[in-house]
């Protein structure tokens, strides 16, 4: 078997693109995941996040409803820093990666005050992690 060619501007060996053909089921399923993806940061992030951390205190039903959504903030950004492999490069976010498996997992608790004191960490974990990741390129800061 040759080398692969010299592509033009590169000092290493490329080799070609392979093409896969997909039965109709998988692209179905390929576009059933595009449909359903959501940006990492959007306006609703900061939101959530503003809305938590506000001098406002959430009633108990908005508490459940905030709680789903951080829960779904730090899923994604918690994903997208393992997979960019910042948790390697960068400490403090793999510390913030733990804690936001940690807080995702626990129950809401069933008093109030608590259960405002669990969101309003799960969502400062959020904002700490969104700026761990800006700091290290992994997003950009405005939505």
């Amino acid at each position: 078997m040759s080398a692969p060619p010299e592509a033009p501007g590169w000092d290493h060996a490329v080799r070609s693109a392979e093409y896969h053909r997909f039965d109709p089921e998988r692209l179905r399923w390929i576009l059933g995941k595009v449909q359903q993806w959501q940006p990492y940061v959007d306006g609703l992030l900061l939101d959530d996040i503003a809305r938590v951390l506000d001098d406002y205190t959430p009633t108990e039903a908005e508490i459940d409803d905030s709680a789903l959504r951080l829960r779904g903030h730090l899923m994604r950004l918690a994903n997208l820093a393992v997979t960019s492999q910042v948790t390697e490069q960068d400490e403090r976010v793999g510390d913030l990666v733990t804690l936001s498996r940690a807080l995702r997992s626990e129950e809401l608790p069933a008093d109030h005050r608590r259960a405002v004191g669990h969101v309003r960490r799960m969502a400062w974990t959020t904002e700490e992690l969104l700026e761990r990741l800006v700091a290290n390129q992994c997003l950009k800061e405005e939505p």
